[in-house]
C-alpha cells in the first residue's frame, strides 16, 4: 500500500480545489489525472472524447494509474470523475493509496457547473437530469472504492481539509 491520498468523486465535487489546498496544507505534490492525460496526449479531455470516445479515454485513465503506482509516493492525486467506474481502475486505486470520496449532491454539482461547457458528459438538453442519473450510477462505485467518505456539499474548505488530514494520519499509523 502506498502513502498517496487519492481524491475521487463526481465532476464538480471539488477534487482539484481540495487537492490544491491539501497539497499546501500537507506540503505534498499534487497530480491531477485529467491534466496528466492531457499532457501525455497533447489534447484537452473534451477533444479526446470527441476524437476517440469515452472508452479510449477510460483506457488512458487506467494507464495513468498504472504509471502512478510505479512512480507516485506521498502525493495528492485528484482523479477524473468517471475514473472509478472502470472495474480495473477500482483495484488500481486501492494499490495507489488512501482513497477519499468527496460526496456531493446533484444540486451543488449543477450550481457549480451550470456555466461550464468543458464537461462532455453534461452537453445535453437537461444537464440536471444527467447529473442525477450519473450520480445514482456512480455513487455506489465511489463508496465501494473509498477508505473515507467526506460530504463536501455545504462544508467549508477548512472542515473538509481537517477531515482528510485526520483520516490520513490514521491511515499512516495503520500502514
Amino acid at each position: 500500500m502506498k502513502d498517496n491520498i487519492i481524491l475521487t468523486g463526481f465532476m464538480g465535487s471539488g477534487k482539484s480545489s481540495v487537492g490544491v489546498r491539501l497539497s499546501y496544507l500537507l506540503k505534498k505534490t499534487m497530480i491531477d489525472t485529467d491534466k496528466w492525460i492531457e499532457e501525455k496526449q497533447e489534447m484537452e479531455i473534451s477533444d479526446i472524447f470527441s476524437a476517440y470516445g469515452e472508452k479510449t479515454f477510460r483506457d488512458m485513465e487506467t494507464e495513468c494509474l498504472k504509471e502512478l503506482i510505479e512512480t507516485a509516493s506521498g502525493q495528492i492525486i485528484s482523479t477524473g470523475g468517471g475514473l472509478p467506474v472502470k472495474r480495473e481502475n477500482q483495484r488500481l486505486l486501492k494499490k495507489l493509496g488512501m482513497v477519499i470520496y468527496l460526496k456531493v449532491t446533484p444540486e451543488v454539482v449543477f450550481e457549480r457547473l451550470k456555466t461550464d461547457n468543458t464537461r462532455p458528459l453534461l452537453q445535453v438538453d437537461d444537464p440536471m437530469e444527467r447529473i442525477k442519473a450519473l450520480l445514482a450510477q456512480r455513487s455506489p462505485v465511489y463508496e465501494s472504492c473509498a477508505d473515507v467518505v467526506v460530504d463536501v456539499s455545504d462544508q467549508p474548505f477548512e472542515k473538509i481539509l481537517g477531515q482528510i488530514k485526520e483520516a490520513y494520519e490514521r491511515f499512516c499509523q495503520r500502514a
